[in-house]
């Protein structure tokens, strides 16, 4: 009789935790990865979508995928903690698609853009504020340092004063002021530069009552298996979903294999 009524109690409480674990399970914040392309595609895509899915895998949140614009409806786009467009280029939602994406950043969602995230849209002024600029033209892929203006950040923290990396590096124009620069590039210390000494590239901001992360890395197909460049993504997600280094499922340091 001890026996049965202890695998009775046993019993109960799994049944108890089981919607718990269930509810724990679909907690975790998801993120909607956007890249679609209507003009240059960028032959990283790929590999860089793998590389987000592990991202989150390894660090607390679910992603999806996707080319289609069709996602872009308000009552799919409220299911996810952020947006991030990756290495999108052109014009990718129609007029719409567009309307409910501002909707969802009016209603406190998160925005990120990686590289082409800024040839993107370009007949579109509100993105042009979310994202934070336009690009405008690149030269060759070569190395060059950055300075890493703010390192009280999760996507600069790891980093040092200054980021000696191999990229493809744009010029932008109509960058928009009010957003907080984390990284700038030395134009001194490559060919083709045409900002000047204020040449942003990695910034964020509060917008529209949403967030909004831009980073300019992320060109090349190994940028995604660079665990210093991946922690500098984690940290822009982070901020963009709203979730602290020390939520659950995401090590302080951020988790690569």
């Amino acid at each position: 009789m001890k026996k049965l009524f202890v695998g009775i109690v046993c019993t109960t409480a799994l049944l108890m935790l089981y919607p718990m674990t269930r509810l724990m399970a679909a907690a975790r914040p998801r993120l909607l990865v956007f890249s679609k392309t209507m003009g240059f595609r960028h032959d990283c895509i790929p590999v860089a979508k793998v590389a987000m899915i592990q991202l989150g895998q390894e660090n607390g949140f679910d992603v999806d995928t996707t080319e289609d614009a069709s996602a872009f409806e308000y009552k799919n786009l409220k299911k996810y903690a952020a947006v991030l467009f990756l290495n999108t280029t052109g014009n990718v939602l129609d007029d719409k698609q567009q309307a409910a994406m501002e909707k969802y950043i009016h209603k406190g969602g998160g925005f990120m853009g990686i590289h082409a995230a800024t040839d993107t849209e370009y007949d579109w002024p509100w993105y042009n504020k979310l994202v934070g600029a336009w690009f405008t033209s690149h030269p060759k892929q070569q190395t060059a340092t950055l300075d890493v203006v703010d390192k009280n950040n999760d996507a600069t923290r790891h980093l040092g004063d200054t980021w000696s990396r191999w990229d493809e590096w744009y010029n932008f124009k109509d960058l928009n002021p009010d957003v907080h620069v984390l990284i700038k590039i030395d134009e001194s210390s490559y060919e083709g530069g045409k900002n000047g000494d204020n040449h942003p590239m990695a910034w964020y901001h509060d917008f529209d009552g949403g967030r909004a992360f831009y980073t300019e890395l992320g060109h090349t197909k190994e940028s995604y298996s660079d665990k210093t460049y991946m922690r500098h993504v984690l940290g822009g997600l982070r901020y963009v979903m709203g979730m602290k280094a020390t939520d659950a499922g995401a090590g302080k340091p951020g988790t690569f294999n």
